[in-house]
């Protein structure tokens, strides 16, 4: 069963610094029926000005990946960490127990598109913890690519949770196929384009809630880029 969360149904705030959408409740936006989706509990697509970004505030016991659509995001954290994420980066941070941070747009001249994901962790008062890996268009160019997973296999990062995150650029017409275990739980989040997921129709924004389906068949209907969950 497929279910569609379509893109003009999330939450949205335009702060000028920063355009933000919510897919699910997060800070001033609150649905009821949309607080999360298993273990996932935060996509917002945000789009942040040129020379701004987030100042230094806090999380603890969350998993966050940052996934860069366009531009670049500056990072640095109260563990050590600093670093540029650009398109193909995926980046893992490990609240735990509690990390501070701050992300900027490393640009003066054009915005950052980024998608920012929060995933509940496997326990409380883990280690904080940070990861940085780099795939390539090529590695994700009509195929699911593996970014993130709770064992790190494949090259990807490793998340504190029993969670696979696949990572797709498809050209028109290109199809990508992924079995499911019916027991587990699927979100398509179409980061750009449109695309037919098993006979429905997805587009830039939309989420997609895949329940007991063992097959799935993501074809582009235009160039497209999408993140594929595979939720315990």
């Amino acid at each position: 069963m497929l279910t569609i969360r379509q893109s003009k149904e999330r939450g949205h705030f335009n702060h000028g610094w920063l355009n933000t959408y919510h897919t699910f409740s997060f800070d001033q936006y609150y649905d009821p029926r949309y607080m999360g989706f298993r273990s996932l509990r935060v996509i917002n697509e945000d789009f942040v000005a040129a020379d701004r970004g987030f100042p230094k505030h806090g999380h603890r016991d969350m998993e966050i990946i940052t996934y860069i659509l366009s531009g670049a995001l500056k990072h640095e954290d109260s563990m050590g960490n600093g670093s540029e994420i650009r398109p193909g980066d995926v980046q893992r941070m490990t609240a735990g127990t509690g990390v501070r941070h701050s992300e900027q747009n490393a640009s003066s001249e054009e915005s950052v598109h980024l998608l920012q994901i929060w995933i509940i962790p496997n326990a409380d008062n883990l280690e904080p913890g940070y990861e940085q890996k780099a795939f390539s268009t090529d590695e994700r160019h009509n195929q699911l690519r593996l970014i993130a997973s709770t064992d790190g296999r494949d090259g990807s990062v490793t998340v504190n949770q029993d969670i696979n995150l696949y990572a797709s650029i498809l050209d028109d017409g290109q199809v990508v196929e992924q079995m499911m275990n019916p027991v587990r739980y699927g979100w398509l989040q179409v980061a750009r384009g449109s695309v037919d997921i098993n006979g429905e129709r997805a587009g830039h924004g939309d989420g997609v809630v895949i329940v007991a389906e063992t097959d799935l068949k993501i074809r582009a209907i235009e160039p497209s880029e999408v993140l594929l969950f595979d939720l315990a």
